[in-house]
């Protein structure tokens, strides 16, 4: 057997494990790492997005070293009944700008790629290979194992990157265009300008199950793309199922990830918006609290980033029960109607939404007045709970 030796071996090379092995490798010059990844570049097939507002300082500075695209003045929402812009800047971070950055930022060596994690323990990672990394810290962010411990419904979408034959001409994003037809579930197209003639353009739902028909997604952005007049084919794609989180038993599902030893992180350690799905803010600020907790001597991971889980899911709850009552109150062609009540509100309530915190005052305001379902569907969601979730393709366990 190989043998080799790390200060910290991270288990999974996506967004959580790259920003984890980024800051430690800026705030630990010294520091040994060892970055093991199944695929061919760290960070997948992905794109990933967030609000200006949505970060400290200190995972601002983070971000601060990778090439994304930004968008000062605005963003746009669309919804049958009106359309809005927000004045929140917004940002989107390519996977192969984050591949790019890291093999350039991390010492050589650093990063494994195309390796599959046979075993891990509190001393290392073993490889199917045969090699064995000897680690004083290890780290597993290789995603979700097992979601059947929690409750909730799925986000579902396809992504596609499209090179038009003209300009398209728009000045910001639309984060959500849910004027498209509504029938499997809150649907939306999300649109990113990423150059005069390039646009990403997701297909979004919000489900009750993690089916994705990835022809009908094409066909439905290629005639939305018609729609508008625009003509082009698309250039690259990516897809997802990702859970809306309205409840569980927490404690088990900590349980069912759990090796004694091993801290966990990402979507796999539970730092996940519930009910938005966003991961890039959270897997930001644990890649800090991991990088400052490196500086003690005797820094005890597992036992920091468990409690740290612990502290986000309690922390959390409104939004769980906001997911319980977009999937319980209201018929899936009739869920946008709860999106297109939230943004009616002020713009700062919006930011601390998405940024995951609300205030009581910001919860007090989003329930208040008449709800967007029937009144009586509302308060039942409320005591309802969603089935498990259970992912139905194998492959995705």
């Amino acid at each position: 057997m190989a043998l080799q030796k790390a200060d910290i071996a991270i288990a999974g090379g996506g967004l959580a494990g790259g920003l984890i092995a980024l800051a430690v490798a800026r705030s630990h010059p010294a520091a040994a790492i060892a970055l093991v990844e199944g695929g061919e570049r760290p960070g997948g097939n992905h794109r990933w997005s967030w609000f200006g507002s949505d970060l400290d300082a200190e995972s601002a500075a983070l971000l601060s070293c990778f090439p994304s695209a930004r968008w000062n003045d605005s963003y746009t929402v669309r919804f049958p009944a009106y359309s809005r812009a927000l004045p929140t800047p917004y940002n989107s971070l390519a996977s192969r700008d984050f591949a790019d950055t890291l093999e350039r930022t991390l010492k050589p060596g650093s990063i494994m790629t195309g390796q599959t994690v046979a075993g891990l323990d509190a001393g290392g990672v073993t490889l199917a290979s045969g090699t064995r990394i000897e680690a004083r810290h290890v780290i597993d962010c290789r995603g979700l194992k097992e979601t059947r411990t929690l409750r909730g419904g799925w986000q579902v979408f396809l992504g596609q990157e499209w090179r038009l034959d003209r300009p398209h001409g728009m000045a910001g994003p639309v984060i959500m265009d849910a004027t498209v037809v509504q029938a499997d579930g809150y649907r939306f197209l999300y649109l990113l300008p990423l150059g005069a003639d390039t646009l990403f353009l997701e297909d979004t739902y919000y489900a009750d199950t993690p089916v994705l028909d990835e022809p009908l997604l094409r066909q439905r952005i290629a005639d939305y793309v018609r729609a508008r007049g625009w003509s082009g084919k698309p250039m690259a794609e990516e897809t997802g199922t990702l859970p809306v989180i309205t409840g569980g038993d927490f404690a088990a599902f900590q349980e069912a990830h759990r090796t004694p030893g091993v801290a966990r992180a990402g979507a796999r350690g539970g730092f996940v918006h519930p009910l938005t799905s966003y991961t890039l803010p959270h897997a930001a600020r644990v890649a800090t609290l991991v990088a400052r907790a490196l500086s003690a001597p005797h820094a005890d991971l597992a036992a920091m980033l468990d409690a740290e889980a612990r502290r986000h899911w309690q922390a959390t709850g409104f939004y769980r029960l906001l997911g319980r009552m977009l999937f319980g109150a209201a018929h899936p062609a009739q869920r946008y109607r709860v999106f297109q009540h939230f943004y009616r509100l002020p713009a700062p309530l919006i930011e601390r939404f998405y940024a995951a915190r609300s205030t009581w005052a910001d919860r007090a305001r989003i329930l208040a007045g008449r709800p967007p379902v029937p009144v009586t569907r509302a308060f039942g969601a409320l005591a309802s709970h969603c089935p498990p979730l259970a992912r139905t393709d194998p492959s995705h366990a």
